[in-house]
């Protein structure tokens, strides 16, 4: 895969933005992750309130399988070896933020697959969350090709990569874990009445 000229394209037209909209795309590009580990903690601690467990087991689920999608990812990444574009592509600008070191290597993007990953598993615990979930996602990727850490297809690869691990994860695993979460609750013990909700066991 070659992505070159439209690193190219991408990087020109960061370079050309106002200063508040690199350090805006800076800023979001390092920590927007985070943004991901709210809405799992939010959505679990939301789930404990019904009284039927799916959706306790679907939150728990979220973030494992995004976890899942890292993992692939990285698994690839060493296997490829590409090397990082703000370093490989000639006459490219310098990149927005510090360019990785050479062996923390391009392809795919680690960010892009955490972000897909982390879009599907928490739209398919909350439904409604697609509409953040997938903007944030794709505007990740892009941060990642903007600040000129990444190729085009890397990113495109990470977010198809995660996101259809996850929903993998997520599909497969939810009835196993969903009677798990039945069980424990059914144990009555407080701790995990209090991880899982009240449900039944109250």
């Amino acid at each position: 895969m070659d992505s070159s000229d439209l690193y190219l394209d991408i990087t020109g037209f960061a370079h050309s933005t106002p200063g508040w909209v690199q350090s805006a795309f800076e800023l979001w590009t390092e920590y927007g992750l985070l943004v991901f580990g709210v809405l799992f903690v939010t959505v679990w601690w939301r789930s404990r309130e019904r009284r039927g467990t799916r959706k306790v087991a679907l939150a728990v689920l979220a973030p494992v399988a995004t976890v899942a999608g890292y993992v692939i990812s990285e698994s690839l990444k060493s296997v490829v070896d590409e090397e990082r574009p703000c370093r490989a592509v000639a006459g490219a600008a310098a990149s927005l933020v510090a360019c990785p070191p050479t062996g923390d290597w391009s392809f795919p993007s680690n960010h892009a697959a955490i972000a897909g990953a982390g879009a599907v598993a928490l739209a398919l615990a909350l439904r409604r969350l697609a509409l953040l979930t997938v903007p944030l996602a794709l505007l990740m990727a892009f941060s990642r090709v903007f600040v000129g850490v990444h190729y085009p297809h890397d990113v495109a690869v990470g977010l198809v990569l995660g996101g259809a691990l996850a929903a993998v994860v997520m599909l497969t695993l939810t009835g196993p874990v969903d009677r798990l979460v039945a069980a424990l609750r059914a144990s009555g013990k407080p701790v995990i009445v209090w991880f899982t909700g009240p449900g039944p066991a109250r």
